[in-house]
């Protein structure tokens, strides 16, 4: 699995295998890719035994399906999707076994756990481990165009799922919430001030699935801008090169103007931008006079 030298993959190097970043400490810092997730799940696991019997907080960050994705013999072969299918069930089952421990400890019902990532899916990273020649027909990204680094919904419509069971009924949501959100929601909750809560929202209702709204809009941003509301999405033209994520119809950056009712074409597929121009000057002034609020706010 050599690493791609044009994407920085190659800076240290461990066992054979590239990585990002200049690792520190000499040799007794390094580590065997193949393990370091059982590492993580096992301190996890000791932290929640540890702090059983009070309120605890464990932010559990996986290191699959990132790059570079080397499964466990267990999984290796498993999902006869290449490396990146099998690290994607080893993930599958670390959430189990976290699942598993707070069942063990009668902690299930009151523990809330929020499972989500940050990006789209990206089948070539860096690494040539034969992701899309293992594919075998999978579409990481379902129905959506795009995929990370892309202002199209496969990059910024992200898996997420929040358990509570002593509070939340399950059930699906179509609220307009994100992971900023967590700093107003939470400090709201907990009745704490959140003076750095500049662009989170209090949308702990939308949470807890007893608000189906969230948020009123709101503003993504990767080399392009766009705004979402009331599932009307407006991507602002760039003048920037077009470059390819996902796959090779998908481009980053978009030289028109693009409109989308989500509600009808999550795809993204039909840009309505010629045909609701209305709705183009609306979104486009919502999101200018945004930016320049924030702007003045910085000054």
């Amino acid at each position: 699995m050599p690493a791609e030298a044009n994407h920085g993959h190659n800076q240290t190097i461990v066992n054979g295998i590239g990585h990002i970043g200049y690792i520190q400490g000499g040799k007794l810092a390094r580590w065997t890719d193949e393990e370091i997730p059982f590492t993580f799940l096992t301190k996890a696991k000791n932290f929640i035994e540890d702090h059983k019997q009070e309120p605890f907080f464990l932010y559990y960050a996986l290191t699959e399906p990132h790059v570079p994705r080397l499964p466990a013999t267990m999984f290796k072969g498993k999902s006869e999707l290449g490396n990146r299918g099998d690290v994607i069930l080893q993930l599958d089952w670390a959430v189990g076994e976290i699942i598993k421990q707070l069942k063990y400890l009668g902690l299930d019902k009151n523990t809330m756990i929020i499972f989500s990532s940050d990006n789209g899916p990206v089948i070539m990273d860096g690494y040539e481990d034969q992701g899309f020649e293992k594919l075998n027909g999978h579409t990481p990204a379902a129905s959506l165009r795009g995929g990370k680094y892309s202002i199209l919904e496969g990059g910024t419509r992200e898996p997420f799922i929040i358990s509570w069971p002593a509070k939340i009924k399950p059930g699906v949501s179509g609220a307009l919430v994100s992971q900023i959100d967590f700093l107003a929601s939470f400090a709201s909750f907990f009745n704490v001030e959140s003076k750095n809560a500049i662009d989170s929202k209090n949308v702990w209702d939308a949470f807890t699935g007893k608000d189906q709204k969230g948020r009123n809009f709101f503003i993504e941003q990767n080399d392009q801008l766009a705004i979402v509301k009331d599932n009307w999405k407006y991507i602002r033209p760039s003048r920037g090169e077009a470059f390819y994520k996902l796959t090779h119809t998908d481009s980053g950056n978009l030289p028109t103007a693009q409109l989308y009712n989500l509600n009808d074409d999550l795809g993204e597929k039909n840009n309505l931008a010629l045909k609701y121009p209305e709705k183009v000057k609306e979104l486009e002034t919502l999101l200018s006079t945004e930016l320049s609020t924030e702007e003045a706010k910085a000054k």
